[in-house]
């Protein structure tokens, strides 16, 4: 009997622990470990965050999900891995603590035979003064606490505004190198929509801050999509849509400093400048979630292990090479570590060899371009690869079965930009590869024919309809693995 650990319950830890319990379940113990007692379908959270959802219809709880299936669920954290054992035993092992009331702060070692490291990201609030809910001055969607926080302090400025107030909110990244744009790039569009329902819309000033060079690149470089037959930038789809709404917008910015009501900027041209608020929501940077690594003396090897972002590394190419000299190949393929082979990562949890976006400086030396995207639809589909290899590799395969490079896998994302039954509408985009691939797709680096966008009454329908099949599909309801990830 293997014993595999999975490292959290996210997109991607529980995906690969649907899988790996349908196909291994009953012959192999397979235990879940993650802090959360509830498992949350992120990107609904932007509805929370303006009111068009509560907390309990993007949240279940994972006990009782796990309770059904043959998956050992313990609520703790991980907080070391010990990947050769230590000197009494070979037998590799992490130590987490529990986060469960009754048993918070106990700590445990608990062996494997495989681990997952789908732990996902910190959010790294603390590397810009001053943001986020907790010890500063800007609201967040990133879990569905944070929303909630941010629809109530929304619905107040809406009222200010009733009362005949005008005011500024603003929408974005909240530094320099922060990934997820594309989660501030819906509430911003929902936000503009529940302004419009509240008949508040002329009295507010909407601004997009963001760290990309231009509007469109969402950490992917741009992108070039086919649209009613013709082809054109993310730039200007982009851009189309905020002129449409009277969204001002600010790009290349890097967020150094956030007072109470006021956001200090410096852009690539090495300015500084200030942009006052009533309202904020500012996503932060993605850090790794902090775990430590040890060798079998005992002796820290995290910097081995782990980039100096706390990503885990994988089998990429982290050479370091200028630009022009990036390739599509650097790309992990299998998700597994070049050392320890029953390692793995997944999700927002590797790290990625390089950004996708051209990096960039500002005349002070501070970078300005955002990072790579490993959410959603991308998470889900290297989850099931690493399942499957390891399905594989428990019944005799010598190496990984499977791969997933984001250089060869595509991915479809719809945005909403306003939830309403009638009047809703939301982006659809698809983007074949990830990572561009300017050796096969010289002229864009991806295939124009299947990278196209649309906006419109039916993305909307597309998104609600989505919503509830993913929430479907991970509480393992019937037919739950004949679904789309």
């Amino acid at each position: 009997m293997s014993r595999i650990v999975i490292l959290g319950a996210g997109i991607s830890g529980h995906t690969a622990a649907r899988y790996l319990d349908k196909w291994l379940g009953k012959k192999h113990e397979i235990i879940v470990v993650s802090p959360n007692a509830k498992w949350n379908w992120i990107p609904s959270n932007i509805w929370v965050g303006v009111g068009q959802m509560s907390e309990e219809e993007v949240t279940f709880d994972l006990a009782e999900v796990y309770n059904k299936t043959n998956v050992d669920f313990r609520q703790a954290k991980g907080l070391s891995i010990n990947p050769e054992g230590s000197a009494d035993s070979d037998k590799a092992f992490i130590t987490v603590e529990y986060t469960l009331e009754g048993r918070a702060g106990e700590q445990e070692n608990i062996e494997y035979d495989y681990l997952i490291n789908a732990t996902g990201p910190k959010l790294n609030f603390a590397a810009t003064e001053g943001l986020g809910p907790d010890h500063g001055h800007t609201v967040s969607v990133c879990t569905a606490g944070h929303a909630l926080e941010a629809n109530e302090k929304l619905q107040v400025v809406i009222d200010r505004m009733q009362n005949g107030e005008h005011c500024t909110l603003v929408v974005g990244t909240g530094h320099g190198m922060c990934t997820c744009q594309g989660a501030a790039f819906e509430y911003i569009y929902n936000v503009d929509h529940i302004l419009r329902e509240a008949g508040v819309r002329d009295m507010a000033r909407i601004v997009w801050i963001s760290n990309e060079y231009e509007l469109g690149d969402f950490g992917m470089g741009g992108v070039h999509i086919k649209r009613g037959g013709y082809v054109t930038n993310g730039k200007t789809f982009a851009e189309s849509l905020m002129v449409e709404r009277g969204i001002e917008w600010i790009t290349r910015a890097h967020v150094k400093k956030v007072e109470a009501g006021l956001i200090h900027y410096e852009t690539l041209d090495g300015e500084f400048h200030e942009q006052a608020f009533d309202f904020s929501m500012l996503i932060p940077p993605f850090a790794g979630v902090g775990l430590q690594a040890f060798d079998k003396a005992g002796e820290d090897i995290t910097s081995e292990v782990f980039a100096p972002n706390g990503f885990m590394k994988v089998d990429a190419d982290y050479t370091p090479r200028p630009y022009a000299e990036w390739s599509a190949k650097d790309w992990p393929r299998k998700y597994q570590t070049p050392k320890y082979k029953n390692v793995f990562a997944v999700g927002i949890a590797f790290a990625p060899p390089h950004p996708i976006s051209k990096p960039m400086q500002s005349s002070n030396g501070t970078a300005i371009n955002p990072t790579p995207p490993r959410t959603g639809m991308p998470s889900a589909t290297m989850a099931k690869a690493v399942a499957m290899s390891i399905r594989d590799m428990v019944n005799g395969a010598a190496e990984p079965t499977h791969s997933a490079s984001m250089a060869e896998m595509g991915a479809a994302c719809v945005a909403s930009t306003g939830s309403h039954v009638f009047k809703g509408t939301a982006a659809t985009m698809t983007v074949f590869p990830v990572v561009p691939d300017f050796e096969k797709y010289p002229e864009h680096g991806r295939d124009i024919e299947l990278t196209t966008g649309e906006i419109g009454l039916a993305g909307h329908w597309m998104k609600y309809i989505l919503h509830h099949t993913f929430i479907y599909q991970a509480k393992l309801k019937p037919g739950w693995s004949v679904l789309p990830d």
